[in-house]
C-alpha cells in the first residue's frame, strides 16, 4: 500500500538499511560469475572532507553508471575509499590539540603524535563515507579502502623502491612551492593565485665600468620587479636578443646594487621587451622562470630567505662568494628580517643611494597557500623527483593509440598539453602525517633505499664494513642492537606526496602488490568519472603508474564533468557566501530531487548553474511519479502472471509500451555515451508527459468504464509500463523507485538489482515460465531472470514498434496539445469552450476524430468537432500531423484587442532585446563585468527572442484568422 504523501526522509533512510543488509552493492555475487564486470574507482575524497557540490555530482553520475550496469546484469564494483590527505588531516588534528591546550606536535614527538592522528581518523574520519551513503552512492562498502592502510602502504612502499631501482626516482636540488608556515613543499593544486593590488618598483643596476650617477641614463640599465628583497641573490639581469636597446650590452656586467656583486647581462627569450623597462633581474633560487634561465645560461643559483621566509646571509657562502669589503656588515644587518619588512627596508635603502628610480602601482597574481593562507615561496631545496617525462611517454601513446579515452574528447588536447611540458614530479613533504620514504642516510649522506628498515640497515652496514668505515664486530653489533646504530643510520623524515599514493588506486584497492583474484577480474577499470582540474595531477599520473607496472591502461573512458556553480554562473566560494550545501538541499528536497537536478543539467563541456527552485521542480517531479503509482494501485493495476505487454490489443496499450520501448532506447543510448541530461530529458518527458499527463489520462474512461477485456488489458499495462518507468529511473532518482518497487507489488527481488528494460517483444511460454520460476538467488535475484537476461542479451529480434498505434495516440496528443497552446497565446478563459473545425482531411482522421471525440472535447475544451472541406473564415488555422485544424474564433474572443496586446508584448520584447545589446556593444562593459554577469545577460537575450519568435507566431495566427 502506497502511503498518501510522498515523505523523502522516512524512503531514504529505510531504503539505505535495506540495501546495506542485503549486500546489493556487493561485488562478485555468485550468480554474476560469468558475468562481464564493470569497475569504477571513486575519486577517493580526503579522509577530513564533508560533502561539497563537486562530490555530489561527481558521485552522483557515477552511481547512475553503476546502477545502470548492475540491472544490465554486469558484476559491478563501484570501489570506495578515502584519502589521508596529509596537510589537511595534520593541520586539523595539529589545530584540536591547540584548542585542548595540550602539547604541540613538536613536543609530543612524531610517534606519539601520529597516534593521535590514527584516534582522530577512527573518531572522525568517516563523516565523508556516510555522507555519500546518504546520497544514494552504491559502492561496495564492504571493500572501503584507506590510503595509508596496511596494503595500500605496502603498494607505495614497492612502488617507491622499484622506481628508485629503475633510476626513475632522485634526490635533487630544484625550486618548490614552499609553505613558510607549514614549512612544507606543496602541489600546484595546493596553491591559490590571488589577485594583489601591489607595485612595480624600477631600479638602476650600474654598469660596470661606468661611473654611477641616477642622472647618467648610459650609466645603468633599469629593471623592474615586483619582488625587490630576492634582487640579494641576482645572478644576472636578461634581455631579449632582438632588444636593441641593450644589443651593445649583453655580455657585459653589472654591479648589483646595495650587495656588490659582479652579474651578467645574458640574452634571453623570457624577457619581454613591451613589459617595464624590458630587462629583468633573474633570481635563479627565487623564481620558477628564473630558475630555467639560469639553467639556460649556467648561472648560480643564491638563496637568501630560510624556511620561515626571513632572509638568510650570515653564514651564507653562496650569497657571500665573491663579494667585496663590507658585505658582512650588510648581511648581519639585514639577517633574520621576516620578507616583507626586508621589501621596506630594502626598498628604502635603494632609494636612499639613487637606485630606485620610480614605483608604480601593479595590479597582479600573487600565490598563496590553499590552506595557511601564506605567500607562497619559490625555495631551493633539497627533495625527491620522479622522472615524470620518462612515465609520461607510454601514458601518452595510450590516450594516442585510443586505449583511453576522454569523454568530452576536447580534454585529450589539454591532457597532451600538460604531459608535454611535464616537469619532474616533487613528491616529498615535509610533514609527519603520511607514508614515510624508505630512505635511509649514513653518516656520509650516502642513502639505502629499501622495502623495509631491516634491509636498508643490512645493505648500509655491509657497504660501511667493506669501505672499511666499521668493522666486521660492529657491523655485527649494531645490526642485532638498534641502540648501537642509532645516529650512524637514519630514517629521511620526509613523507610522500598525497598524489603518490593516490596515482596507484586503481590497482593497490584491488590487492596489488599481490596477484589477487579481485585484481585479476576488475582491472583495467572500465570508467573514471572526475573534474578537470585533477587530470594532471590525479588522471595522469594513474596512467604512468598503471602502465608502468600493470603494462595495461587504468581505465577504458576518462569522464571529465564540469563545474557546480551558483545559478548566476558564479563559482561558489566562501568569501562570496553563494557555497551551496548539497546535504541542506537533501534535507528540504530529498536525495532523489537533488541527484536528478544534477543529472539533468550535467550537459557534457558546460557548467551547471543550479538554482534551488530546479532543485524544488524535480521534488515536484518525484510527487507527480508518486502519485501516479498511487493512481495505478487504486484502480487495480497489476501484472498478472505470465502477462505479455506485447500482445496487447489496445490501441491506446500498444502505444504506451511503443512509446516505454523507444524512451527505454533512448535513455539508454544516452547513459551509454555519457550524455546524462539526455537521458534524464528523456525520461523525465516520458513519465511527465507521455505516462502520467496523457497515458494516464486517457486510460480513464475504460478504467472508469464496465469491466471487460480492456480494462482488464489496461490495468496489467499501467502496471507494466509503471514498472518500467521505475527501472529506467532507478539510476537517477534509487530511493523512492526502490521504495515503489516494494509497495506496488509482491516481488521477488530488489528494483536494485532487477533487469534493465531489454527490447519489448513477445516472450516464449518456455521464457515466461522461467521468470516464474520460485527461490530467488542469494535472497534477491530469481535465477529464472538470470537464465531470461542471458538468452535475450544474444537476441537480436527487433524491438517492439507499432507505428499504427503510434499515428493514432499522437495525432490525439498534437491536437490536444496545439489547440492548448492556442488558447495559452490567445487568453481563452479555461469555462470557454471552442468549436473545432477539421478541415479536408482524410477518412482515416475523420475515423479518428469520431473515436476520441469525447476524449478530445474534454482535454482540450471543445464545443464540439465538425468537418468541412475548408476552414472557416475567422479561424485560427493549426497544423497537426500534415493537416488542418481549425478554431473558429469570431466572437470568442476580441481578435482587434488580442492583436493589440500582441503588438505590445512584441514591444516589450524588443526593448529587452535592446537594451541587453546596448549593454553587450559596451566593450567597457564586457571586459569589466564578471564572466556570470556578461553570460546572463547573454541568456536574457536569448529569453526575449524565443519569447519574440512564439508572439510573432501568434500574431500571424490572428492575421490569417481576421
Amino acid at each position: 500500500m502506497i502511503e498518501k504523501n510522498y515523505q523523502p526522509a522516512d524512503i531514504e533512510n529505510r531504503m539505505s538499511r535495506v540495501w546495506e543488509e542485503s549486500g546489493a552493492f556487493k561485488a562478485g555475487r555468485p550468480e554474476r560469475r560469468d558475468a562481464a564486470p564493470f569497475t569504477i574507482v571513486i575519486p577517493p575524497p580526503n579522509v577530513t572532507g564533508s560533502l561539497h557540490m563537486g562530490h555530489a555530482l561527481n558521485n552522483t553520475l557515477q552511481d547512475i553508471l553503476c546502477r545502470f550496469e548492475r540491472m544490465r546484469g554486469r558484476d559491478v564494483l563501484w570501489q570506495p575509499g578515502t584519502d589521508h590527505a596529509g596537510i589537511a588531516t595534520q593541520m586539523v588534528v595539529e589545530r584540536q590539540l591547540m584548542e585542548r591546550q595540550e602539547p604541540g606536535r613538536r613536543e609530543m614527538g612524531r610517534a606519539k603524535f601520529l597516534e593521535r592522528v590514527w584516534q582522530w581518523k577512527a573518531e572522525s574520519g568517516g563523516t565523508i563515507i556516510n555522507q555519500l551513503k546518504r546520497l544514494g552512492a552504491s559502492c561496495d562498502w564492504s571493500r572501503e579502502r584507506f590510503t595509508m592502510d596496511e596494503g595500500l602502504s605496502r603498494a607505495v612502499v614497492k612502488v617507491f623502491v622499484e622506481l628508485h631501482r629503475e633510476g626513475l626516482i632522485y634526490k635533487d636540488k630544484r625550486l618548490v612551492n614552499w609553505d613558510p608556515k607549514l614549512l612544507t613543499a606543496i602541489s600546484d593544486l595546493e596553491v591559490q593565485q590571488v589577485e594583489v593590488k601591489g607595485h612595480l618598483w624600477y631600479l638602476r643596476y650600474p654598469i660596470e665600468g661606468r661611473a654611477f650617477s641616477p642622472d647618467d641614463p648610459t650609466s645603468f640599465i633599469v629593471v623592474a620587479t615586483t619582488r625587490p628583497e630576492t634582487m640579494l641573490g641576482d645572478t644576472a639581469v636578461a634581455v631579449h636578443p632582438d632588444d636593441e636597446r641593450y644589443e651593445a650590452l649583453v655580455g657585459s656586467h653589472v654591479i648589483l646594487p646595495l650587495v656588490g656583486r659582479r652579474i651578467p647581462i645574458v640574452a634571453d627569450d623570457y624577457s619581454d621587451p613591451e613589459k617595464g623597462s624590458g630587462a629583468v633581474k633573474i633570481t635563479p633560487a627565487h623564481d620558477f622562470n628564473d630558475f630555467e634561465v639560469g639553467i639556460r645560461h649556467g648561472l648560480p643559483q643564491i638563496s637568501v630567505l630560510d624556511q620561515e621566509g626571513k632572509l638568510s646571509l650570515v653564514g651564507n657562502e653562496d650569497y657571500l662568494r665573491g663579494l667585496p669589503e663590507g658585505a658582512l656588515e650588510f648581511a648581519e644587518e639585514f639577517h633574520g628580517i621576516e620578507r616583507f619588512a626586508a621589501r621596506k627596508q630594502i626598498v628604502a635603502r635603494l632609494e636612499d643611494f639613487g637606485f630606485l628610480e620610480k614605483i608604480e602601482p601593479n595590479t597582479h597574481m600573487v600565490p598563496h597557500g590553499d590552506r595557511s593562507g601564506v605567500v607562497i615561496e619559490p625555495f631551493l631545496t633539497d627533495q625527491w623527483y620522479v622522472d615524470a617525462k620518462t612515465l609520461a611517454q607510454p601514458a601518452m601513446a595510450a590516450v594516442r593509440a585510443g586505449e583511453t579515452s576522454f569523454v568530452p574528447k576536447n580534454w585529450e588536447k589539454t591532457y597532451f598539453e600538460w604531459m608535454e611540458n611535464i616537469q619532474p614530479w616533487c613528491i616529498s613533504r615535509q610533514l609527519w602525517w603520511g607514508h614515510q620514504i624508505p630512505a635511509w642516510y649514513g653518516p656520509d649522506g650516502k642513502v639505502f633505499v629499501a622495502e623495509t628498515e631491516e634491509e636498508a640497515v643490512g645493505n648500509a652496514l655491509g657497504y660501511y664494513v667493506e669501505q672499511e668505515v666499521i668493522t666486521p664486530e660492529q657491523g655485527h653489533d649494531m645490526a642485532e642492537d638498534p641502540a648501537k646504530r642509532e645516529g650512524f643510520i637514519t630514517r629521511d623524515e620526509d613523507v610522500l606526496d598525497t598524489w603518490f599514493s593516490s596515482a596507484l588506486w586503481p590497482f593497490s584497492t584491488l590487492g596489488w602488490p599481490d596477484e589477487t583474484p579481485e585484481l585479476q577480474r576488475y582491472y583495467p577499470t572500465d570508467t573514471l568519472v572526475t573534474g578537470f582540474d585533477i587530470i594532471f595531477f590525479w588522471v595522469a599520473r594513474m596512467m604512468m603508474m598503471g602502465l608502468h607496472f600493470m603494462k595495461e591502461v587504468p581505465f577504458s573512458t576518462v569522464y571529465i564533468h564540469a563545474l557546480v556553480r551558483d545559478e548566476k554562473g558564479a563559482k561558489m566560494s566562501k568569501s562570496k557566501g553563494n557555497v551551496i550545501d548539497p546535504l541542506n538541499l537533501v534535507d528540504k528536497y530529498g536525495a532523489d530531487a537533488l541527484r536528478f537536478t544534477l543529472a539533468a543539467m550535467a550537459a557534457q563541456g558546460r557548467d551547471i548553474k543550479l538554482a534551488e527552485s530546479r532543485v524544488d521542480g524535480y521534488r515536484s517531479f518525484a510527487t507527480k511519479l508518486w502519485n501516479a503509482c498511487r493512481f495505478a494501485e487504486m484502480n487495480g493495476a497489476a501484472v498478472p502472471a505470465g502477462f505479455d505487454p506485447a500482445k496487447a490489443k489496445e490501441t491506446l496499450n500498444r502505444w504506451i509500451m511503443h512509446e516505454t520501448t523507444r524512451a527505454s532506447r533512448e535513455v539508454t543510448e544516452a547513459i551509454e555515451a555519457y550524455r546524462f541530461n539526455d537521458a534524464a530529458g528523456a525520461v523525465y518527458r516520458f513519465v511527465w508527459n507521455v505516462f502520467c499527463d496523457w497515458y494516464v489520462e486517457l486510460t480513464k474512461p475504460l478504467l472508469m468504464g464496465e469491466d471487460g477485456p480492456a480494462k482488464t488489458e489496461t490495468r496489467a499495462m499501467i502496471a507494466w509500463a509503471r514498472d518500467e518507468i521505475l527501472k529506467l529511473l532507478h539510476p537517477f532518482m534509487p530511493f523512492i523507485t526502490e521504495e515503489l518497487w516494494a509497495v506496488t507489488a509482491k516481488r521477488e527481488g530488489l528494483l536494485v538489482l532487477a533487469p534493465w528494460p531489454r527490447k519489448a517483444r513477445a516472450l516464449t511460454p518456455e521464457q515466461i515460465g522461467m521468470l516464474s520460476l520460485a527461490g530467488p538467488a542469494d535472497g534477491l535475484v530469481p535465477p529464472g531472470i538470470v537464465a531470461v537476461e542471458a538468452e535475450l542479451e544474444e537476441d537480436d529480434t527487433e524491438e517492439f514498434s507499432d507505428p499504427e498505434a503510434e499515428a493514432e495516440i499522437g495525432w490525439v496528443v498534437d491536437l490536444v496539445s496545439e489547440i492548448r497552446s492556442v488558447r495559452a497565446e490567445m487568453n481563452i478563459p479555461p469555462a470557454t469552450l471552442t468549436p473545432l473545425v477539421l478541415a479536408g482531411v482524410s477518412d482515416e482522421t475523420k475515423a479518428r476524430a469520431q473515436r476520441w471525440s469525447d476524449v478530445a472535447k474534454r482535454l482540450a475544451r471543445l464545443a464540439d468537432i465538425s468537418f468541412a472541406d475548408a476552414a472557416p473564415e475567422g479561424a485560427v488555422q493549426l497544423l497537426v500531423r500534415g493537416e488542418v485544424a481549425a478554431l473558429p474564433l469570431k466572437g470568442v474572443i476580441d481578435l482587434a484587442a488580442e492583436r493589440a496586446r500582441l503588438e505590445k508584448e512584441i514591444a516589450k520584447a524588443d526593448a529587452d532585446i535592446k537594451r541587453v545589446d546596448a549593454k553587450l556593444s559596451n566593450e567597457k562593459f564586457v571586459a569589466n563585468a564578471p564572466e556570470e554577469i556578461v553570460e546572463e545577460e547573454k541568456e536574457k537575450r536569448e529569453a526575449a527572442l524565443e519569447r519574440k519568435a512564439k508572439i510573432l507566431e501568434a500574431l500571424e495566427r490572428l492575421k490569417k484568422a481576421s
